[in-house]
């Protein structure tokens, strides 16, 4: 029905036995849905964020569902070169291997382009554009030395696509992840990691209800073709279809989780 969301889906089993990291996986949007959203699907996750309280409470939380050998945790700033080739050291020193990459580590803002400062562009840029890019050089670069193949899923969003007021910043950096994931998945194919990402238009959760208005909110809820804004772990869902063996044959695409392609 038009507004309601549809029944959480239960895990298949489609991940067992393999290694994932998830970056901006600790709080209640798409990064902390997808880390839940793996486990399930019988993955070992290597959570991370920047925020190293609200990460190491939900590595408790999910240790305790899921088990501590399958549950591991490492604040890691994607800006941050150093910290970001430790992290995927640590997936491979605890498990031997590293299968999934989720790229989720974001940073938005709301400022017209003729305000805007040099500090609040690059700072956004930093985040979601640069720290894609480490993150998937990093992880293609064990990956290829690996020679066990892998997935990369990057997070994008509608604005890469269409113009929205205020987030040219925003809308320039999900662009570049787009354009990142259909270059980066030309020349993974070679030794057989695939690179693809989702776009999400609106998943609602609590950080993002602190910084938009109601009416902002309401009209980009009015946009929707279900009338409604996305669960998280409906975004999350398409992240793991895109992380298993389903998506075989799929590389350098964008998957918008929307009705808003353009």
């Amino acid at each position: 029905m038009t507004g309601t969301p549809p029944p959480y889906v239960p895990g298949h089993g489609l991940l067992a036995g393999r290694t994932a990291v998830v970056t901006a996986a600790a709080g209640a949007g798409i990064g902390g849905a997808t880390a839940r959203r793996l486990l399930e699907e019988g993955a070992r996750v290597l959570l991370s964020d920047a925020h190293a309280r609200r990460l190491k409470e939900s590595e408790a939380e999910l240790a305790a569902e899921f088990g501590a050998d399958r549950v591991d945790a490492l604040p890691c700033d994607v800006t941050d070169e150093t910290r970001v080739a430790a992290l995927f050291d640590r997936a491979v020193e605890r498990h031997g291997r590293l299968d999934i990459v989720v790229n989720n580590a974001g940073l938005g803002g709301t400022a017209d382009l003729v305000d805007m400062t040099d500090e609040q562009w690059d700072k956004v840029l930093d985040v979601t554009l640069n720290g894609t890019f480490r993150c998937t050089r990093a992880a293609l670069r064990r990956m290829r030395d690996a020679g066990d193949g892998g997935v990369v899923v990057n997070n994008a969003s509608v604005v890469g696509w269409r113009a929205q007021r205020g987030q040219a910043h925003y809308a320039a950096a999900k662009a570049g992840v787009m354009a990142l994931t259909r270059c980066a998945a030309l020349e993974a194919a070679a030794y057989g990691v695939r690179v693809n990402a989702v776009s999400p238009s609106l998943a609602m959760h609590p950080h993002l209800v602190k910084v938009t208005t109601p009416e902002l909110l309401e009209e980009l809820t009015s946009r929707e073709a279900f009338g409604r804004y996305a669960e998280p772990w409906e975004v999350a869902n398409v992240i793991v279809f895109l992380a298993s063996g389903y998506s075989s044959y799929l590389t350098g695409e964008v998957l918008s989780v929307s009705s808003q392609h353009a």
